[in-house]
């Protein structure tokens, strides 16, 4: 038992030593925003494509074109659409459709290359790579409106662990996350709303219902978000998708509901404007 006590705490230190040396490394890029913190952004999005690439029970090894077109096609997706106007010019459209046919394409070519591996490349640049973009869009137009939307799921992730710990009896999805529960998911999205409706009105000093509305939606985002990743783990069979933040595991494991929680921001606004 002493040695499960001590085991736990050196995983519990090496947890919080990683965390304060991650949040000391970004706090300065995203303060200055502009290159350095787009380039920052390109980085770890480069480090999130090779986490999904090397999972290859869900898909193939893929081969080395469509690889680097999946490369390519994830930059464009990240630094493309950086403003709300170049998602309404139909700019998008464009890229999109490039990328799509150039991924599908190599399929006619390489025996060990499927159309079942070119779309599930394809579903994942998306949901990756725009919300990579929508973290450097959010930031372009405001650093409060960011830290409104970080502090999302900072605070619901905190709050349903916790809820779930101590009240959690009904599990959610048992077969993908045993620990959570909808005990644990009411909690997290309880506070999880006031908490940054609070940090938002001591921000932009106004308040509205819609802001209520559009942060409790993020919370249910933010729990959905971890669950899919979860599953995608699972259906790997592993616990982490790479060892890059000692504890915590990779860049997917930490960002994947705050990359959800962005590009669901995104897309509200597009819509609500």
């Amino acid at each position: 038992m002493r040695w499960v006590s001590l085991m736990k705490g050196c995983k519990m230190k090496t947890r919080i030593i990683s965390a304060v040396v991650a949040i000391a490394i970004a706090i300065p890029f995203i303060y200055l925003g502009g290159y350095p913190y787009k380039i920052a952004i390109g980085l770890i999005a480069l480090w999130s494509y090779k986490e999904i690439i090397s999972l290859k029970k869900t898909h193939e090894k893929l081969p080395t074109v469509p690889m680097f077109l999946g490369l390519l096609g994830l930059l464009l997706i990240v630094f493309a659409n950086t403003t709300y106007s170049l998602y309404y010019s139909g700019v998008s459209y464009i890229y999109l459709s490039v990328l799509c046919f150039g991924l599908i394409i190599p399929t006619l070519f390489y025996d060990n290359y499927s159309i079942k591996d070119a779309f599930h490349l394809i579903g994942l640049l998306l949901f990756i790579g725009l919300g990579f973009n929508s973290l450097i869009l959010v930031r372009n137009l405001d650093l409060k409106l960011f830290l409104y939307l970080v502090s999302i799921p900072v605070i619901t992730d905190s709050f349903a662990l916790f809820s779930g710990k101590f009240f959690g009896k009904n599990k959610m999805c048992p077969n993908i996350s045993p620990k959570k529960t909808w005990e644990g998911c009411i909690g997290g999205s309880l506070f999880g709303t006031i908490i940054p409706c609070i940090l938002y009105f001591i921000l932009f000093k106004e308040f509205n219902f819609m802001i209520i509305l559009i942060t409790f939606i993020l919370t249910i985002m933010d729990q959905l978000g971890d669950l899919i990743f979860s599953k995608l783990k699972r259906e790997n069979n592993i616990k982490d998708y790479s060892n890059i933040m000692p504890g915590h595991g990779g860049a997917l494991d930490r960002l994947d509901s705050t990359l959800v929680i962005f590009l669901t921001y995104v897309v509200l606004s597009l819509i609500l404007l």
